[in-house]
């Protein structure tokens, strides 16, 4: 049993369970992914598994430092790469070793990992849902940011302080989502609910801890 895959966000839709009910689900196109590299405890620290997404990326589209990576796993057409930890119950994977989507059964639970949409830069109400100032009677406090820190005593902003800046674009994980679906024809995982990212974005698909 390997600890996760590799993928791709395809988009969102919905399914029809034999009771009737309507279930938001999201598509995954998930591998064929292979083994590139195996961490150990005593050469890295830890016990993990360095996948690749199996694409079929041309060799002139990698680096030479890429391309030798993957040349000592025995693999190529891989430009996705991703770490995951093994724990009790994992296979013993070895690089070359492939991971597909049949591993996965439906009603199985997993999380799924992503970056989430990029925003651009965001100011308070939006980025942080602050309420903002009244909007009448020449109040000039609308949508601006109330006080940072104090003057005299500490003379500085804390780190962390919530603020207008960058939205989106981050790493986000959506845990226990419950698998509805398994295609192992073309590869597809169909999950219960949302997951982070734009469509055709890359994703990782992680067994939930039981």
């Amino acid at each position: 049993m390997s600890p996760g895959i590799l993928g791709k966000k395809i988009g969102m839709t919905q399914v029809f369970r034999p009771d009737g009910q309507v279930v938001p689900v999201t598509v995954l196109k998930a591998g064929p992914c292979v083994v590139v590299q195996r961490k150990t405890p005593t050469r890295d620290g830890y016990d993990a598994v360095q996948l690749g997404l199996v694409e079929g990326v041309k060799k002139q589209r990698l680096s030479k430092g890429e391309n030798g990576h993957l040349a000592k796993a025995g693999v190529d057409g891989i430009r996705y790469l991703s770490e995951l930890k093994l724990r009790s119950g994992d296979d013993d994977l070895k690089p070359g070793d492939r991971i597909l989507v049949d591993q996965f059964k439906p009603s199985e639970k997993v999380d799924v990992i992503g970056v989430s949409k990029g925003r651009g830069f965001a100011g308070l109400v939006k980025r942080h849902h602050f309420r903002g100032g009244p909007s009448t009677h020449g109040s000039m406090f609308h949508r601006a940011a109330g006080s940072i820190g104090a003057s005299s005593f500490p003379s500085r902003v804390f780190p962390g302080m919530r603020m207008a800046g960058h939205m989106g674009n981050q790493r986000v994980t959506v845990r226990n989502l419950e698998i509805v679906e398994v295609d192992t024809d073309d590869n597809l995982i169909v999950v219960k609910g949302a997951v982070p990212g734009p469509n055709g974005g890359y994703v990782m698909v992680r067994r939930a801890k039981s």
